[in-house]
């Protein structure tokens, strides 16, 4: 169970922005039932997650990619069940999911998705990119794209830390 109560989105003060997230998201999930206890918090994330999923040149594969290993290498199971149809839907195998835990060892990920992961799992675990990983991921991208890719992974790091610090689960009540 969540560590705080989930925000009721009908809420006078915050009915439209929680109308907004319908239409962009399709529904209030728990995550912005959270947020939704500041509304320029939530605004600002609606906003910068929107950009990041569906404003950015990024292939959406790739995208989710970034996201499932940050669930993964976070411990974010919520970030997980949210993004995995989402991963599949962009093209994303169910074999190379399975792989993400020990993506290093598979042959399902080519040279630029490995590229990618390393990019992603160095970001993740030990914040300072070794110059190696950076000069191997730079190969394989523009800098629009690498500024997108690096986003991306902070954003969805942002993400995991939100929700594991405040324990919000799919099963939760909201």
């Amino acid at each position: 169970m969540a560590r705080l109560p989930y925000a009721d989105p009908e809420v006078p003060d915050r009915r439209a922005l929680a109308d907004r997230i319908r239409a962009e998201r399709g529904d209030v999930l728990h995550l912005y039932r959270m947020l939704l206890h500041s509304s320029p918090i939530a605004e600002g994330w609606l906003n910068y997650l929107t950009a990041v999923r569906q404003k950015c040149s990024l292939p959406g594969a790739l995208r989710e990619l970034v996201i499932m290993l940050v669930a993964h290498l976070n411990g974010a199971p919520y970030e997980a069940e949210q993004h995995a149809p989402i991963a599949l839907k962009e093209g994303v195998t169910r074999a190379q999911l399975d792989a993400l835990a020990d993506w290093e060892a598979s042959d399902l990920f080519p040279p630029r998705e490995r590229a990618v992961l390393a990019y992603t799992q160095a970001m993740t675990r030990d914040i300072h990119v070794p110059d190696a990983i950076f000069t191997e991921v730079r190969k394989h991208f523009g800098e629009t794209e690498l500024v997108e890719l690096t986003a991306t992974i902070a954003a969805y790091n942002m993400v995991s830390r939100f929700l594991e610090a405040l324990q919000i689960h799919s099963d939760d009540r909201p």
